[in-house]
């Protein structure tokens, strides 16, 4: 009972180490193909089209609707097909508020002649005090805030993306993956989402801000990413310390 603690202290430590034992001495490893699900969706695009017999005489014709065609649309449409994502994030925002108030109040209470009370009770009390004028509060308040937030980001990318799935409204599920290695780094580009037909072009590209529930991820993984993450412990801590 007594290693329970240790083993599982031993195993929030070296799960995420073993991530980064990939690339000890050496550049880090490209994830497989084969466990891709764009490689899944693309080899296991759905039934071949049959051709019709009354249609198979246009195939032979340049204004035939077929996207093999001369004028045909190329334009991807069905699971495993690829489009071109163009991602260009040229943003700013700049906010800038400030908040003041202030309050003052005052309040006095005096009983001189009740009853001949304070006449009676004077040469009891302390010296110095009186109940003359036995309430006198007065209060001020202020407060002031000033508050700002600059941010500036600049993206500009492309990324092959594959049609995962043709939801039956016709909106398409799309996912890319890029990874580039540089060195000892490795740059991922991840995108996904859900984008329709109608608005992609004619070049097959779409760009990110037509893209529904998009995920754009833009990162890495590598000697100097590891360098600088902060330590395991270090984010344990900075969970559970309060202060």
């Amino acid at each position: 009972m007594m290693f329970r603690p240790v083993l599982l202290l031993a195993l929030l430590v070296l799960g995420p180490a073993c991530s980064r034992l990939d690339h000890v001495g050496k550049p880090p490893s490209f994830t497989p193909q084969t466990e891709s699900v764009e490689r899944v969706a693309m080899a296991y695009s759905g039934m071949p089209t049959v051709i019709l017999p009354e249609r198979a005489s246009e195939r032979a014709s340049l204004w035939s609707r077929e996207r093999n065609s001369l004028l045909g649309d190329r334009r991807a449409m069905a699971r495993g097909d690829i489009l071109t994502v163009v991602i260009e994030i040229d943003e700013s925002a700049d906010i800038s508020n400030s908040t003041s108030r202030s309050r003052n109040g005052s309040e006095s209470l005096s009983i001189p002649q009740l009853f001949g009370i304070p006449q009676r009770h004077e040469h009891k009390m302390p010296d110095g005090s009186s109940l003359t004028n036995p309430v006198d509060l007065s209060s001020q308040a202020s407060s002031g805030g000033d508050g700002q937030v600059s941010r500036s980001e600049k993206l500009a990318l492309r990324v092959a993306a594959t049609i995962l799935e043709v939801l039956p409204n016709g909106v398409l599920a799309i996912q890319g993956m890029q990874e580039v290695r540089v060195n000892f780094e490795m740059r991922e580009l991840l995108v996904s989402g859900y984008v329709r037909p109608e608005d992609i072009t004619r070049n097959n590209e779409i760009t990110y801000d037509k893209i529904a529930s998009a995920r754009i991820s833009y990162g890495g993984r590598g000697q100097i990413t590891d360098v600088q993450q902060p330590r395991i412990g270090q984010q344990v801590l900075d969970v559970i310390l309060p202060f």
